[in-house]
């Protein structure tokens, strides 16, 4: 496949970049130009390509939160002008249910221009409950999910856009309001170090005061609890073991990754 391609990645603790890397790995069997995109930063970087010519691929990587897209990864999404670019939309969840996210990512892209002609729901590690889905994905999802960006890429190669399936969910999109329970520093172990309000997607630490966390913004994504240097940060005992028995059931079963083409 010789076409430039955009990986655009909302993926505040990491499991939802390692998909995109492995489906781009199997679509760029060439030497063509990859770009990456975090859109993830409190702001996307402005360099950023903001619109794609018709001949270039967008791998779009998102989190599912609550069966939905987070809804500042689709507020950045929506800066972009596809100019009728292909696009491949992945939904990455952590063992229990994406529900409407797929369906919801790829309505965005169609509406910002893109042509979609691949879909994929991933699993990855829980980003709160860690024992539900550990160390997902694995070396068998990176070889599955690797050979259907080859897939990808002969189709593409083949002239061919449209979807030979449906992708599943509902319209109207399930209702999220977010969760009632966000990370916080225990005051005494936070060093100042600014490394969790420097990488919030949505701006909710603040710099001269890193030990707290704006429950308004926050969208209990964890990623200042992965970027923690010195392991301040912490949802609390009580949220913890909550979300644990919540999604325990969920913790037993391996649940496949889907793929749309």
């Amino acid at each position: 496949m010789d076409k430039n391609i955009t990986v655009a990645v909302f993926s505040p603790t990491g499991g939802t970049k390692r998909v995109a890397e492995a489906v781009v790995a199997g679509m760029n069997a060439g030497d063509q130009q990859v770009t990456w995109v975090d859109l993830s930063k409190p702001r996307v970087d402005s360099s950023a390509p903001h619109a794609l010519a018709k001949d270039d691929v967008m791998v779009v990587a998102v989190p599912v939160f609550g069966g939905r897209v987070p809804a500042a990864a689709i507020e950045r999404l929506r800066a972009m002008n596809g100019n009728g670019a292909k696009a491949v939309a992945i939904a990455v969840y952590g063992n229990r249910a994406y529900e409407d996210a797929l369906l919801e990512l790829t309505d965005t892209l169609g509406e910002c221009g893109f042509t979609v002609v691949a879909g994929v729901t991933a699993v990855a590690e829980h980003s709160i409950a860690r024992s539900v889905a550990a160390g997902r994905p694995d070396a068998a999802d990176l070889v599955e999910l690797q050979e259907f960006g080859a897939q990808i890429a002969r189709k593409l190669d083949g002239g061919e856009t449209a979807f030979s399936c449906d992708i599943p969910g509902n319209k109207p999109y399930r209702e999220y309001a977010g969760l009632p329970f966000h990370p916080k520093a225990k005051k005494r172990a936070c060093t100042g170090c600014g490394a969790c309000a420097r990488t919030c997607p949505v701006g909710a630490i603040d710099l001269a005061s890193p030990w707290d966390t704006n429950k308004d913004l926050c969208i209990s994504c964890m990623r200042c609890v992965a970027v923690c240097p010195a392991n301040a940060r912490a949802l609390g005992k009580i949220p913890s073991i909550v979300s644990a028995r919540k999604l325990k059931p969920y913790a037993a079963e391996r649940k496949d990754n889907e793929l749309f083409l």
